[in-house]
C-alpha cells in the first residue's frame, strides 16, 4: 500500500499528527474559519476520515472581528494519562510589530468529544505545544515573540512548565531552549523524548518556498542545550523548485506500532499560468497548504532523516503493520439537500459558529438572512467550503426577491476578506427588476463586471441556478433558470488572486486557502433572507 501525498487536500495546514493504539490522528489549523480545528482520523496513513471538530462553541473560541489569517495558528493535539490534549492559539493581530494572541488548552476523554471549556495558559508566543516528559512532568514548548523593532521578532523556542494540578503554567520556569538555525523564523515546535535523548523539531524559513524543517537534541531541557542536527534542513524544498510537492515542514513526528517512522507536514501544490517561468514567480497555490506524510529513518549516531531526500516523495511506503482503510475518503463530492437541522460536515463559517443570526438549515433549504458585506469582520452570513481540487464545477439555487441594489445574495469563491468574487441576484432599479451581477474584490478594488449587461431575471422565476466551473488558472460562473440550461455569465477570473502566495504580495496573513460558498448581504440593515437549495460539488477526473 501506498501514501500518495497531498494527503488532505485544500487548507490543511500545519498538522499535528500522534498515535493512540493503532489509529492516527491528525489536527491542522483552521485561522479565522469555524468550527475550530480540523480533525481527521486513520488506521494506515494513506486514508483519513473527518472526526468533529473539538472547538464547536463560542465560549471556546470567539473570533469575531479577527483579522484575516488570525484566529486558530497550529493547534497541537497529544494523548496522555488516559485523556486526549488540544493546546491552541488565538490570534488577534496577523499584521505589524505585533501577534497578540492567548493560548489555551482544552481536553477530551474521547477524541469525538465532549472536549472541556479552554483553560488560558499564556501569550508568550503562537505554535504551542505541549510535551508530556516520561517523569509524569509536562511543558509548553512554543516560539517566542519579540515585538521590539531591534530585535529579531522570531526570538527563539521558549520551553514551561505545566502543573497539571493548578491547570496552570509556572512562568518563573521559563526558559529559552534554542534558538534555531541562521535560516531564522524558528516556530512550530514539537518536542519528543527517544531513546534517553530530547529531540526538537522545528519549522523555519517562514511557510513560502524557502520553508523548512529542522532537527535538534539535548540529554536534558536546561536552557540553550539543543544542538542542531548535522543533516539540517531535515525537510524543505527550497532546493527543489521542480518538486511536485513545495513549501514542505511544520509538522510532527509519530512511530507505527511495528516501529517505523512517519512524518506529517504542511505542503503547497503550486500550478503556473502559460507565459511564466515554473521557477520566477514558484507559482500560486489557490488549494492553500495542505497535508503531506514522509517516511524517516535514523542514522547510526540517532539523527531523523527523510527517506528519499530532504525534498521529500510524492508517493511513500505505507507502514508494513498498516491496518487498510481503503473505505475512507473514497470521495470529495457533494451535494447538499439541506435536509438536516444542522450544517454537515465540511460547511465552515467564519470567526463565530453558525446561528440565528446568520440563519437558519433543515426541511430542504439553508436559509441566510443578509448581513454585512463579504469584507466585514464582524457580521457576516457566508457558508463555505475548501476548494480540495485545481479543477470542479460547484451549483446551488437561490430563491431570493431583493428590494433594492443593498441586497444580494449568491454564489462566491473566497479567499479572504480582501480577495474574493461572486455571481449574485440583487435589484436594479433601472429597469426595475432582480438582475444576476458577477464582481470581484481584489485588495479592495471593487468590480462590477455585468453593470449595464446584467442578466435580467424574469418575474416569474422562482430560483435561480448559480455555477462556478473552477479550471485551475482560471474560473467562470453561469447561470440557468431551470437547473438544466446553462449560460455562462461571460466573466473569466484569474484563479491566482483567491492564492495564498497572491496575497502574500500585499498583506501577511496569507495562511489559509480558497473556499466555495453561499452569501448573503443587507447592506440597507433589513436582515433580507435568501434560501439556498440543492448545493452540488464536483471534481473534475484526471
Amino acid at each position: 500500500m501506498k501514501i500518495e501525498n497531498p494527503v488532505l487536500t485544500g487548507f490543511h495546514a500545519d498538522p499535528s499528527m500522534i498515535r493512540v493504539g493503532d489509529t492516527y490522528y491528525l489536527a491542522n489549523s483552521t485561522f479565522e474559519w469555524f468550527p475550530g480545528v480540523r480533525l481527521h482520523e486513520s488506521k494506515d496513513l494513506a486514508h483519513w476520515s473527518p472526526l468533529p471538530s473539538p472547538l464547536s462553541r463560542r465560549s471556546q473560541l470567539d473570533m469575531r472581528g479577527n483579522a484575516s489569517s488570525g484566529g486558530v495558528w497550529a493547534p497541537d493535539l497529544s494523548y496522555a494519562d488516559g485523556r486526549f490534549w488540544l493546546v491552541y492559539a488565538d490570534v488577534k493581530v496577523v499584521n505589524g510589530a505585533f501577534k497578540d494572541c492567548v493560548n489555551y488548552l482544552v481536553t477530551a476523554d474521547d477524541i469525538r468529544g465532549p472536549w472541556s471549556e479552554p483553560v488560558r495558559l499564556n501569550g508568550v508566543g503562537f505554535d504551542a505545544s505541549l510535551f508530556h516528559d516520561a517523569d509524569g512532568r509536562k511543558y509548553l514548548v512554543q516560539q517566542t515573540w519579540d515585538f521590539r523593532e531591534y530585535h529579531h521578532p522570531f526570538n527563539g523556542i521558549t520551553l514551561t512548565e505545566f502543573d497539571v494540578d493548578t491547570m496552570r503554567l509556572k512562568p518563573e520556569t521559563e526558559r529559552t531552549i534554542w534558538e534555531g538555525t541562521d535560516v531564522k523564523l524558528v516556530e512550530g515546535p514539537h518536542l519528543y523524548r527517544i531513546n534517553d535523548l530530547y529531540y526538537l523539531f522545528c519549522a523555519e524559513g517562514g511557510t513560502v518556498w524557502t520553508h523548512q524543517e529542522v532537527v535538534a537534541r539535548s540529554a536534558t531541557l536546561d536552557a540553550h542545550s539543543f544542538e542542531g542536527s548535522p543533516l539540517n534542513p531535515f525537510l524543505t524544498n527550497f532546493d527543489t523548485p521542480r518538486s511536485y510537492l513545495q513549501k514542505q515542514g511544520h509538522g510532527a513526528l509519530v512511530s507505527t506500532p511495528g516501529g517505523e517512522w512517519y512524518y506529517a507536514s504542511l505542503c503547497a501544490r503550486p500550478w503556473h499560468h502559460a507565459n511564466e517561468s515554473v521557477t520566477d514567480p514558484r507559482g500560486w497555490c489557490t488549494l492553500g497548504r495542505e497535508t503531506s506524510i514522509q517516511k524517516v529513518d535514523w542514522t547510526e549516531d540517532g539523527w531523523p532523516y527523510i527517506v528519499g531526500g530532504h525534498g521529500g516523495e510524492r508517493v511513500v511506503d505505507a507502514p508494513a503493520d498498516a491496518i487498510e482503510d481503503a473505505d475512507a475518503q473514497v470521495s470529495r463530492d457533494v451535494h447538499d439537500d439541506f435536509a438536516a437541522p444542522e450544517l454537515g460536515d465540511g460547511w465552515c463559517t467564519l470567526r463565530v459558529p453558525f446561528d440565528g443570526r446568520m440563519g437558519h438549515v433543515g426541511d430542504g433549504a439553508l436559509t441566510l438572512r443578509g448581513q454585512g458585506s463579504l469584507c466585514n469582520l464582524f457580521d457576516l452570513s457566508l457558508v463555505a467550503r475548501r476548494w480540495q481540487a485545481f479543477g470542479f464545477d460547484a451549483s446551488v439555487g437561490v430563491r431570493f426577491d431583493p428590494v433594492n441594489y443593498r441586497q444580494m445574495a449568491g454564489l462566491t469563491n473566497y479567499y479572504n476578506d480582501l480577495c474574493w468574487s461572486w455571481a449574485f441576484v440583487t435589484w436594479d432599479e433601472r429597469r426595475g427588476c432582480r438582475v444576476i451581477e458577477v464582481a470581484q474584490n481584489d485588495f479592495n478594488d471593487y468590480t462590477s463586471f455585468l453593470r449595464d449587461d446584467a442578466v435580467p431575471v424574469p418575474d416569474d422565476v422562482d430560483i435561480v441556478w448559480l455555477r462556478t466551473r473552477v479550471r485551475t488558472q482560471t474560473y467562470t460562473y453561469d447561470y440557468s433558470f431551470d437547473g438544466e440550461h446553462w449560460h455562462g455569465l461571460g466573466v473569466e477570473l484569474d484563479a491566482k488572486v483567491l492564492s495564498d502566495d497572491y496575497v502574500n504580495q500585499r498583506y501577511g496573513g496569507f495562511f489559509t486557502g480558497a473556499f466555495v460558498g453561499l452569501a448573503a448581504v443587507d447592506l440597507s440593515g433589513y436582515d433580507a433572507e435568501a434560501q439556498f437549495v440543492d448545493f452540488d460539488y464536483r471534481e473534475l477526473t484526471d
